[in-house]
């Protein structure tokens, strides 16, 4: 699978033409965001990943196949960021959600061990005002036993019954479950087949 990065956005004019269908990317500082998105490109480094929560500061785009964008947004919620720069962070999102015609929806990524955070429910309400459809996944199932991955992934759904009725996606970067299911639903707000051999 061909990717290219494309630049890295900090403001509307930074952003690359409205020409392509466009998935982003959105979850808390540590949640596996980058490693979602190198599992689901088959690469090993095109989103970086690190041992530092909060390194993605701005909206980072790739070009996929030159038929996709992926977006990687910031993460949220890194305590040992200021709140200033938080702030400008949440603007610098709220700006993009509400602007970019081509968007077709937002991954919206939780850590399965979690619980529902403030934070995720801002971006999930956020979507809605926006009349953008999430994909929800559930990172690092592999933690966690079978049985508690399902315990889990049904009580995060009823948490977000009202905000996100679309039940998650169950997702391990170590067996790869899952991420068929992503690009299923990837294909289907897109309205394209791609990619249309699994990679």
């Amino acid at each position: 699978m061909e990717v290219t990065f494309i630049t890295s956005a900090f403001r509307q004019s930074h952003y690359p033409p409205a020409d392509k269908p466009e998935i982003a990317f959105a979850g808390r500082s540590n949640v596996g965001k980058s490693t979602l998105i190198n599992v689901l490109l088959n690469r090993k480094k095109v989103a970086k990943t690190g041992s530092t929560p909060g390194r993605t500061r701005s909206l980072n785009f790739f070009s996929v196949e030159a038929q996709l964008y992926f977006v990687d947004l910031p993460g949220y919620g890194y305590a040992r960021v200021s709140l200033e720069e938080r702030k400008s962070w949440g603007k610098m999102v709220e700006t993009y959600l509400r602007s970019r015609p081509n968007l077709k929806s937002v991954v919206v990524i939780l850590d399965i061990r979690r619980d529902v955070g403030q934070g995720d429910l801002d971006l999930l309400q956020w979507l809605r005002t926006y009349r953008k459809d999430p994909i929800l996944v559930l990172t690092k199932s592999d933690k966690l036993s079978r049985q508690q991955s399902l315990i889990r992934a049904t009580k995060i759904r009823d948490q977000l019954v009202e905000v996100a009725p679309v039940a998650p996606v169950v997702f391990s970067s170590k067996t790869r479950e899952g991420r068929e299911e992503i690009w299923k639903r990837i294909r289907q707000v897109t309205g394209s087949g791609f990619p249309g051999r699994m990679p």
